[in-house]
């Protein structure tokens, strides 16, 4: 099982530089990173996605002839770059336009790249290969990769990751008088690409359980619920579908949600792990995802999923919430955030949400909890304080404007613009404002596009520990 994800950007950056005045077709290179998930979560099985990592053209020099039905260049470029490819542990591609038409494969490319993957045979022994990617002019994308001279794998479906969320290659699927109502509003193609979606939220407490079950009554097709609690008696006025008796048997909360969307019969296949988001054994269930909602107040785990969306090109949607009480000093402060985490948008630490000192003493407290009471004791450490106020109708409404965000990446219904970078409401004055950031330039996440798309590497993420 194969599927593609192209970074906006570089979707972008091909069809500009592809584009000709005549008509004719044209051709580029791209450098795919790898994702190879030992086991689906949903499915169990294998699987491989492969995820745009750097545009290359074809030097002037290699190209040969082209029209608006072919288009040819020397070889010698894709051997330098199967080479660079390959000692990189990079997967190399190549992109061609149909500008007449929309994305297929043709007889001639059939031929054409048969010849390219003797030539990789040659040169790096069988069971290697290239991928191959059309761009028609309708917009429309088709990939595969070459594995063997008969045989091609080819992309089940291929995702356009960033602001905007776009989908190629999901099949029309039957009516659901279940979700009837928003195809009337956003059309028949909308409800099997929601069908085909596979979403993550990490964290199930007061913005994640709405969240969970917002995306379960749209209809997603596959939710991961990650998260390492319990139920307790004081998540009770804001988890929802949580109960007392859940909370007097510890029941922990991927599984009460898990109970809640299986037991409404919604269509929706559950996968649940219990344990830190860093956890190795949730990497494929990760990897997995075309978007993951980060609702945690983990610090820690946010600067993972931090780093999972640009090695990955999966779009992170953080959300919080912030409420202080009123005193005779200071009225009412109530807010909650929604911020896009993904290839050419600013970072969480850039934008200072993410505490680099508190993520560092969650992380001790989670391995080395006798060290972390030791160095708290000595003030070397933070944490302790009372928890912080939260109530229902503003966790819950952070949540619905989280949902509206991925919406608006996958329709539109707000304009072309894609969703907000960043998106924050004040409940307390009724007001909504959107807000930028700068990355820093020494930022290797957000101002580095070397990381970007690079997907497995050792360590994972590149992260130590």
């Amino acid at each position: 099982m194969l599927d593609m994800i192209l970074l906006e950007g570089h979707e972008a950056e091909l069809r500009a530089l592809l584009a000709t005045a005549d008509g004719a077709e044209a051709s580029a290179y791209v450098l795919l990173g790898k994702a190879d998930i030992a086991a689906d979560p949903w499915t169990g099985k294998a699987r491989r996605r492969l995820v745009s990592h750097k545009v290359v053209p074809v030097p002037v020099e290699d190209r040969i002839s082209a029209s608006g039905v072919h288009v040819t260049w020397s070889t010698r470029s894709f051997v330098r770059l199967l080479k660079q490819a390959e000692a990189n542990g990079l997967t190399l591609g190549i992109v061609h336009t149909h500008p007449g038409s929309h994305a297929f494969f043709s007889d001639q490319d059939d031929r054409n790249e048969a010849d390219l993957l003797r030539i990789v045979t040659n040169r790096s022994g069988a069971g290697h290969g290239f991928a191959s990617i059309v761009l028609g002019g309708d917009r429309s994308v088709c990939a595969r990769l070459w594995t063997s001279p008969s045989e091609t794998a080819p992309c089940e479906r291929i995702m356009v990751s960033g602001r905007r969320v776009i989908f190629h290659g999901i099949p029309a699927l039957a009516d659901d008088a279940m979700l009837d109502r928003q195809a009337r509003l956003f059309g028949a193609s909308f409800n099997p690409i929601v069908r085909g979606l596979r979403i993550g939220v990490v964290g199930c407490g007061g913005t994640g359980s709405p969240t969970a079950m917002l995306l379960a009554r749209l209809g997603v097709g596959r939710l991961l619920l990650l998260d390492d609690d319990i139920i307790e008696l004081t998540n009770l006025n804001r988890v929802h579908g949580s109960r007392r008796s859940d909370a007097e048997a510890g029941l922990a909360k991927v599984d009460v949600l898990a109970r809640e969307i299986r037991e409404a019969d919604l269509g929706v296949e559950v996968v649940t792990f219990k344990g830190w988001v860093g956890d190795a054994r949730a990497r494929d269930a990760l990897r997995s995802c075309d978007v993951v909602f980060g609702c945690t107040d983990d610090h820690d785990g946010r600067l993972f999923l931090n780093r999972l969306a640009y090695f990955y090109g999966i779009a992170v949607i953080d959300m919080g919430v912030r409420i202080m009480p009123a005193s005779k000093d200071r009225p009412y402060e109530m807010a909650g955030r929604v911020t896009l985490v993904t290839p050419g948008a600013p970072c969480l630490l850039c934008r200072g949400l993410v505490n680099p000192v508190r993520a560092r003493d969650e992380a001790l407290k989670r391995t080395d909890p006798a060290e972390y009471e030791r160095r708290k004791d000595e003030a070397y450490v933070t944490g302790g304080g009372d928890p912080a106020p939260v109530v229902v109708t503003f966790t819950t409404e952070t949540a619905c404007m989280a949902v509206n965000e991925l919406l608006q990446g996958l329709t539109a219904f707000r304009g072309d613009g894609g969703m907000k970078t960043e998106r924050r409401r004040r409940f307390d004055t009724v007001e909504d404002r959107s807000s930028t950031c700068v990355p820093r330039p020494e930022c290797d996440l957000c101002a580095n596009d070397t990381i970007w798309g690079r997907a497995d590497v050792t360590p994972f993420l590149h992260r130590m520990g």
